[in-house]
């Protein structure tokens, strides 16, 4: 539970627009946790390994809902690589959940999934390790008191998972700050006193780092800090069937904490994800060539497009999502690196769409007229 600003009542889950995964998931987490109290688990975790395995990956036995789409061997390497002194860093094209992923593990792990580092071109270290509050420092001097923690500061000192987001986007001098940290567990206070110069890792911390294939040229890593970290790579989904069941699922999750009581059909969400992968990878699902797009058509964009076209209907229409709410929405998603991607859907809908049967095709075909 929250509080909101200027009071001291709680604020709700269902209040919040984005309830982070402890909250969402407390439930599961607490059964979890006292099924752990039986199993072997890393110092400072709150879940054993088998239990995190359980959170991520869901588990029909004992109700616990899956929430990530993934190989079996795929989480349990990255579960492994966050109980050595190694981080982890996951890597993928965007929208293929590394971020999600990054959350469910932290919440499982340690039970606080906010610990989190924005990686941008802006990124200093104050964001990083910590800062100062000038007026105490000042008036008191330097001393924990004045001393602003950041995420990392606060990780190493409470053992919890520390999520980096996007490290390559920062500049290579304010990646390589974690060097010392992810080899010898201690950050480097010069400011405060000798007992309290450094800052020593408590057991449970570590540290989630995240890059996109599309930016790791950016700001490529040094081979240093290369080193420190374990990488997975986070592919798309593969199997048609689990990607709809993920698309409806977070789908439904986001239109019911919008207050919007839309469902779409089968048939609805069933054209929606196999357009998004047919232009995604560049073929149809009978093998027939296409142009691919720049832009990344991934099924994060496919759950937005989904909510998208519902609330359009629901605000705008009678509450049934159709296709041309989705052609309508499509066009957003679409245009976002390069104008000729708006030729290539035009060819999609002229070489494909029309050739397919069904009565939401025809209707998808029809409002082809939207793409402007």
């Amino acid at each position: 539970m929250a509080k909101k600003a200027g009071s001291s009542s709680p604020v709700a889950a269902a209040d919040l627009q984005r309830p982070s995964a402890e909250v969402l998931y407390a439930d599961e987490l607490a059964r979890l946790e006292s099924e752990s109290a039986k199993q072997a688990r890393p110092p400072g975790w709150r879940l054993s390994p088998r239990a995190v395995l359980k959170f991520v990956g869901g588990d029909e036995e004992t109700g616990v809902a899956p929430k990530f789409v993934g190989h079996r061997s795929f989480l349990e390497r990255c579960i492994v690589s966050l109980a050595t002194n190694r981080g982890l860093m996951l890597i993928g094209e965007p929208g293929t959940a590394k971020s999600f992923l990054s959350e469910l593990l932290a919440a499982a792990i340690s039970g606080d999934s906010t610990l989190t580092i924005q990686g941008s071109a802006g990124t200093t270290e104050d964001n990083i390790r910590y800062s100062w509050n000038y007026a105490l420092l000042v008036s008191d001097g330097p001393s924990e008191r004045s001393l602003v923690p950041a995420p990392l500061y606060l990780g190493m000192k409470h053992g919890r998972i520390v999520r980096f987001e996007e490290i390559t986007r920062c500049p290579l001098e304010i990646q390589d700050a974690l060097l010392s940290v992810l080899s010898d567990r201690v950050m480097a206070i010069p400011e405060l006193p000798d007992e309290s110069r450094s800052l020593f890792a408590r057991a449970g911390f570590n540290i989630i780092a995240t890059a996109n294939t599309r930016d790791r040229g950016v700001n490529e890593m040094s081979a240093a800090l290369k080193r420190r970290f374990s990488f997975e790579t986070v592919p798309p989904i593969a199997e048609i069937s689990r990607e709809l069941a993920l698309v409806q699922r977070e789908s439904d999750r986001s239109l019911q904490r919008a207050g919007v009581q839309v469902t779409i059909s089968d048939d609805m969400m069933e054209l929606l994800v196999t357009t998004f992968r047919e232009l995604r990878q560049g073929k149809t699902v009978d093998g027939k060539g296409l142009e691919s797009l720049s832009t990344v058509l991934s099924t994060a964009e496919a759950v937005n497009t989904a909510c998208a076209a519902a609330i359009h209907a629901y605000y705008y229409g009678d509450g049934t999502p159709e296709p041309h709410h989705v052609v309508q929405h499509l066009i957003g998603t679409v245009l976002k690196d390069n104008p000729d991607d708006l030729k290539k859907v035009r060819h999609y809908f002229e070489h494909v769409v029309r050739k397919r049967s069904g009565t939401e095709w025809k209707k998808f075909y029809d409002a082809r007229g939207e793409l402007g």
